[in-house]
């Protein structure tokens, strides 16, 4: 499964706000073994919005949307997805029964909008705060706020499935440069990735689908390289 994560927010773009969601969400994605190809911050504008989310899910198998979410002047986010997939944006039945319901709001003290999603989006309760979710064709909207945003991704981590990987790491202390030709000869020998991630010392991710094969090649690098 191939996964595009889309971040909406100004607040995102100006480093106002630290970008944990999208790093949250790749970690529990490739965890379920889903590759995620893309990670793309936007701002809050309907039509930016509506032209990146068209774009990924044509290529992706789903697309994963955090932030922009409520009935405040910039939460434009169900805007954008609903302009995405050709839709009316409008009030949802089951979002307003579950403020009411469980969230403890009269239909009357909710904000204008606050339950609009995109015509027949199968809606996703907020149990850590009031604005909804959605999942509208490949396309699953989740708010920005982190603690809202996580507990809503796991009511639907089940749909993402991928082929788990398995990984090792591999800690040189030589310069990145200076080993490139035996991360060459371990690509030819052995059927891994190898994500190299330069710093005090160089940390050496080996990746794959076959433990055994990690586990061979990760022997066969250590064996290779100066440790401290």
């Amino acid at each position: 499964m191939q996964v595009a994560v889309v971040t909406v927010g100004d607040e995102l773009l100006a480093g106002d706000t630290e970008n944990t969601n999208a790093t949250w969400l790749c970690r529990q994605l490739d965890a379920r073994g889903v590759s995620v190809e893309r990670v793309t911050t936007v701002p809050d504008r309907v039509a930016d919005i509506a032209r990146v989310v068209n774009e990924y899910r044509a290529e992706h198998d789903a697309v994963v949307v955090t932030g922009g979410l409520g009935p405040t002047h910039d939460d434009v986010t169900m805007a954008g997805v609903a302009a995405a997939v050709g839709r009316d944006l409008v009030a949802h039945p089951e979002a307003l029964a579950y403020l009411t319901d469980h969230g403890g709001y009269h239909a009357d003290d909710l904000a204008e909008g606050t339950t609009h999603l995109p015509r027949d989006a199968r809606h996703l309760p907020n149990v850590e705060g009031v604005a909804p979710g959605a999942v509208v064709e490949s396309v699953y909207v989740l708010p920005g706020v982190p603690w809202e945003m996580k507990a809503m991704f796991e009511t639907v981590a089940e749909e993402f499935v991928g082929t788990p990987t398995h990984t090792e790491e591999v800690v040189a202390a030589e310069p990145e440069s200076a080993l490139v030709d035996r991360l060459g000869a371990l690509r030819e020998q052995f059927d891994v990735t190898v994500g190299s991630y330069p710093g005090e010392n160089v940390r050496l991710k080996v990746t794959a689908t076959d433990r055994d094969e990690v586990l061979a090649a990760a022997a066969w690098l250590r064996d290779r390289v100066e440790s401290n």
